[in-house]
């Protein structure tokens, strides 16, 4: 009885973004308020007019260095702000070096991209704009054209009380839409607090008790988000590493054909490889998987999973085969499924953008 006046109360204070009149966002069902606004950075409170400019931003093409992308081009929300591809295609139609992972729930993160290079939103939502993969642009052109623009410069004031318009703003703008970028109301947040008989199938919930036992799953993808914000080397690509000059030296730097990961920001050999955990919160609408693309159903990476991943010298200790069945692996995917929230699906593009 007590979980089911939870959910209700629960359900009165998780309204989705869309609903809620003040500065700060309610949260959905499967987020604790107090977690999601102590997650906010002191120097950049969120406000309606730092949302809404940042969702501008976001979307705005003329932020790239030719015109023809945007943040929102890879971080499309239809695919749970991901593009759906191998790999993302940058301005001149050159391609990055790994898969665009989902923006969702990244206001709960630590450390950002595969590699936690950046250590917070605002220093995450600058990189892009710079990368001569991606929108190949300089800061002080993006400063320069986003100040030629009156509509700009008005909304600017409005977010930040006067028209100058700063990298540091602009990180702070586009930190703030996405934080606002959360995902939850799935069918295992409302079994999770006593929703409605059957929230979540049979086949889900026989797969949420493998997920937390002989899969193994917890051990990285932890608490509400999924993610333990963590490195692990669990494989991924170790199929075409070149070790013949390694073999020789003995120095980690020679490996050839893979990603080294972490390790190319921390020079820690366990790190070799490693890359973050991501949430699984939207999986199942954000295929291609992993750093490089190459998973390309939920079955796949069970499948990879359950062989242990790829053998490398320097595999994550947590993996393992773990002799799943077939039916086991059907019930995971269901579980896995379930995470699909529904609070965000009214995220849309603008219609219109500043002049």
């Amino acid at each position: 009885m007590f979980r089911r006046i939870a959910f209700f109360f629960v359900l009165l204070i998780a309204l989705p973004i869309a609903g809620f009149g003040g500065d700060i966002p309610r949260v959905p069902l499967g987020h604790d308020e107090i977690r999601y606004l102590n997650s906010m950075p002191k120097d950049n409170p969120l406000t309606r007019s730092k949302i809404a400019l940042g969702k501008l931003l976001f979307f705005d093409k003329r932020l790239s260095r030719d015109g023809s992308i945007a943040c929102g081009s890879c971080h499309q929300p239809h695919r749970a702000f991901t593009d759906g591809r191998v790999l993302p295609t940058g301005i001149n139609g050159q391609t990055a070096k790994r898969n665009v992972p989902t923006l969702l729930n990244l206001v709960y993160g630590s450390a950002y991209f595969y590699d936690g290079r950046a250590t917070s939103l605002e220093e995450q939502a600058l990189i892009p704009l710079q990368s001569h993969a991606e929108m190949g642009n300089t800061l002080d052109r993006v400063v320069a054209t986003l100040s030629a623009i009156s509509g700009y410069r008005a909304r600017f004031k409005a977010a930040f009380g006067d028209r100058a318009i700063t990298p540091d703003r602009i990180a702070k703008a586009l930190a703030a839409f996405e934080r606002v970028l959360i995902s939850g109301e799935s069918p295992y947040d409302l079994f999770e607090y006593g929703g409605p008989k059957g929230s979540m199938s049979q086949s889900a919930l026989r797969g949420l008790r493998l997920f937390r036992a002989k899969a193994r799953c917890t051990h990285c993808h932890a608490g509400f988000n999924y993610t333990d914000e963590d490195f692990h080397n669990i494989g991924v690509g170790w199929d075409r590493a070149d070790f013949s000059t390694y073999e020789k030296t003995g120095n980690i730097d020679d490996i050839k054909g893979v990603d080294p990961g972490r390790y190319a920001h921390t020079k820690k050999p366990q790190h070799f490889g490693a890359m973050k955990t991501p949430t699984l919160r939207e999986i199942a609408r954000t295929a291609p998987y992993m750093h490089n693309g190459r998973i390309k159903t939920l079955k796949e990476i069970v499948e990879f999973y359950d062989k242990g991943g790829i053998a490398n010298p320097f595999l994550d200790e947590l993996i393992a085969p773990l002799d799943l069945t077939d039916a086991e692996k059907r019930d995971l995917i269901a579980f896995l499924k379930a995470l699909n929230g529904s609070n965000w699906l009214h995220i849309a593009p603008p219609f219109r953008f500043p002049d």
